[in-house]
Formats: C-alpha cells, sequence, structure tokens
C-alpha cells in the first residue's frame, strides 16, 4: 500500500521528470522508461497516476499553466490599483515569468503545441489557455475602449506575447525578456494613446 501523502510527490517528480527528459532528447524519445527511469519509479506508476505517456504530457502542461495563472495571479494582486494598463503589464510580465522561460519549460511548451495539433484533449486544454489570455486582456481594455477596439487591441496584445515568446524560444541567443516585454509594453501604450486621441478628436468635433 503506498504511503499517505506519496501521491503528490510522485506526480511532481514525474511531472519534473518528464520536462527534463524533453528538454534531453524531444518528446518522441521522451519514453516511458526513460522518465521513469529519471524520476527513479518504475514505468507501472506513470500508467498508474496518468495512464501513460499522454496523459503525463496532458497533466506536465497543467501544471505549467497553473503556474503561469499563479504568475499573474500574484502580479495583479501586488498592483494595489484597478489601472487597467498595469494589470495588462502584469499580464505581459507573467507570461515571460522564471515559471515559463526555463529551457525545459520552453522546451515542453513547444512539444505541446505541436501535439496538440493531432490530439483532441490537448487542442482543448491549448483553447482553454487562448481564451483565458484573450478574456483577462480584453477585460482590462474594455475599462478605456469600445467593445470592438478592446476585441481587437486583446488580439493583437495576445498574438504578441505568443510571437515575442515563440521567437525567444526558437532564437539561438535565447530568449530576451527585457526587450520582449518592452515591446509588448510599447503596444499596451499605443493602444491606450490612440483611443485618448480619438476621445480627444470626438471632443473637439462636439464643441
Amino acid at each position: 500500500m503506498p504511503k499517505v501523502g506519496m501521491e503528490p510527490i510522485r506526480r511532481h517528480q514525474l511531472i519534473k521528470a518528464t520536462m527534463e527528459a524533453i528538454d534531453d532528447v524531444g518528446l518522441a524519445d521522451a519514453t516511458i522508461a526513460r522518465i521513469a527511469s529519471r524520476a527513479g519509479v518504475s514505468t507501472g506508476i506513470i500508467s498508474h497516476y496518468f495512464g501513460g505517456k499522454g496523459g503525463l504530457l496532458e497533466a506536465t502542461m497543467r501544471h505549467i499553466l497553473a503556474d503561469l495563472g499563479d504568475a499573474v495571479s500574484q502580479r495583479q494582486r501586488m498592483l494595489g490599483t484597478s489601472d487597467p494598463r498595469a494589470h495588462l503589464r502584469a499580464i505581459v510580465e507573467a507570461n515571460f515569468d522564471r515559471s515559463q522561460i526555463s529551457r525545459s519549460v520552453m522546451k515542453t511548451w513547444l512539444a505541446f503545441w505541436t501535439t496538440s495539433m493531432h490530439r483532441d484533449d490537448l487542442m482543448r486544454l491549448q483553447r482553454v489557455n487562448d481564451r483565458r489570455l484573450y478574456s483577462n486582456l480584453c477585460f482590462q481594455f474594455r475599462k478605456k475602449m469600445p467593445r470592438d477596439e478592446a476585441q481587437n487591441a486583446a488580439r493583437g496584445l495576445a498574438a504578441l506575447i505568443d510571437g515575442l515568446w515563440l521567437r525567444g524560444a526558437l532564437a539561438p541567443e535565447g530568449l530576451n525578456i527585457p526587450r520582449a516585454i518592452c515591446i509588448a509594453f510599447d503596444f499596451i501604450d499605443e493602444q491606450f494613446n490612440k483611443t485618448a486621441d480619438h476621445a480627444g478628436n470626438l471632443e473637439q468635433a462636439c464643441r
């Protein structure tokens, strides 16, 4: 009989071992045997907890996504303001948090995106993540913009975050986090400045 409290420990060990194996040899060669050996457990443990390699990859991505959610929440709680620009910046920073940019996590993200195109369960997880990011961004832009403008700004910022992250993940020199964040911040400022200019023009026209 397994010891009480061992399941969370085992699951964490296997998730960590999965990311390390993907980092070392890629998803295709990150076999159950390799992952189990790295975690110091039997292959049967993986089947018991996750049902196989596919379930382990899904659990690993849920773990990474939970870290991302925590990074966003922590930054927003520390703001002490409802200012949408500050909250949008917090979301950007969280997407480049250290929990999201280690080499093993970045390679796991890339493996997940590729595999999600062929597996419905992973595709659903990817869509949930996409919708969550878009919804959070749109909610903040909506505080200062009409609906259509907020939706377009949210789509643009989501694409920019993903694009900057992806280019950094694939670049030989690695991800330049301060530069990526600065580019995203500039986009946020441009959206709000554009809205302010439009409001100013309307005010002048009504005089």
